[in-house]
């Protein structure tokens, strides 16, 4: 699947993953409206054994299938504060 990520133009670290043909138009309008002016980050192809750095590829290609997006929420603060284990 090819998919376009848009970062958010209202908060820091927050992103949508749309299919690449259907761009914007399954994503509901109280989520654009929240989400605020789209900025395309970049396009690429997403495989299900891919690695990608805050979000699980299955996850993301299967919430993309049934509801037409994957929204990445920034992550919390106290997780950039604690080392990993």
């Amino acid at each position: 699947m090819i998919i376009s990520i848009f970062k958010s133009g209202r908060k820091q670290e927050m992103y949508l993953y749309v299919e690449k043909a259907k761009g914007l138009a399954d994503v509901p309008d109280t989520l654009k409206e929240m989400f605020g002016a789209p900025s395309l980050a970049m396009t690429m192809l997403i495989k299900p054994d891919q690695k990608l750095a805050r979000a699980d590829p299955e996850t993301v290609i299967s919430s993309i299938q049934s509801q037409g997006y994957y929204l990445q929420l920034p992550p919390k603060i106290e997780s950039l504060l604690v080392p990993p284990e």
